[in-house]
């Protein structure tokens, strides 16, 4: 058996939750013994799964699991107009207990990478971070960013804080069963471009997520724009390299 094979079963027991976030793998000596090859081969085996941000090594706690049972990225449900069946996101198997926290909400000046989004440099923007779990694990982090104007609509006839503006430990304020968000606060929403990539976390992606700095991830961008191709939302997912990036397309 080599190297690729073990961290691949190690893989599939992380992704199945066989082995928790943060438990203790065997030692290289215990799994060479297991598997009946050599240190060497198992060292390289937990390399590979370190490389994919996995798990971490060091001398006095040994090799442990820094990354959650698998969970998909769900981009959504896209159907116009009802979205009654859509589900945002959930674990893979459908086992465990999801969660979602609100953990930022800002108003920025936006900075010049944004303006990739079609965000003008030093306009006003709202951000607004959320971290997903499985059974109190951290499996995704999302960053929304809203031009001003658009954070700061109403539903007719609301009175108080803005639905997009709510403050962290706010109850989540959600449209009608059924309703785009986009419909509910009067977005001009003409459609939604997706880029995918696999690269390397952001430090505040990896740091919420439990990960090392610089731990590959996919990273899923969602730019919305309206009818005059001006940038109503972005939204970043970022999750780890074992999860799955999925959408649905109805009709």
């Amino acid at each position: 058996m080599d190297a690729h094979t073990i961290a691949e079963e190690i893989r599939r027991g992380i992704a199945n939750g066989d082995h928790p976030h943060g438990s203790r793998l065997p030692t290289v000596r215990a799994l060479a013994e297991q598997y009946e090859v050599s240190q060497q081969t198992v060292s390289a085996a937990y390399s590979v799964l370190a490389a994919l941000g996995l798990v971490r090594t060091d001398r006095r706690s040994g090799t442990r699991v820094a990354a959650g049972r698998s969970a998909d990225a769900h981009l959504g449900t896209f159907a116009p107009p009802d979205l009654a069946a859509a589900k945002p996101w959930k674990p893979s198997d459908e086992a465990g207990q999801a969660s979602e926290e609100t953990t930022l909400v800002r108003q920025i000046a936006a900075p010049k990478y944004m303006g990739a989004w079609g965000i003008t440099e030093g306009s006003s923007v709202v951000e607004r971070t959320r971290i997903r779990s499985i059974d109190g694990v951290p499996v995704q982090h999302k960053l929304t960013v809203l031009p001003y104007e658009m954070a700061a609509r109403t539903p007719e006839g609301y009175e108080g804080v803005p639905p997009m503006m709510a403050p962290v430990g706010a109850e989540p304020i959600r449209p009608p069963h059924g309703v785009r968000v986009a419909d509910w606060l009067g977005w001009d929403v003409a459609g939604t471009q997706c880029s995918i990539t696999a690269e390397p976390m952001d430090e505040a992606a990896a740091t919420a997520l439990g990960l090392t700095s610089n731990a590959p991830g996919f990273r899923v961008v969602a730019v919305t724009q309206d009818t005059s191709g001006s940038t109503v939302s972005v939204t970043v997912t970022t999750a780890p390299l074992h999860h799955r990036v999925t959408l649905d397309i109805v009709g």
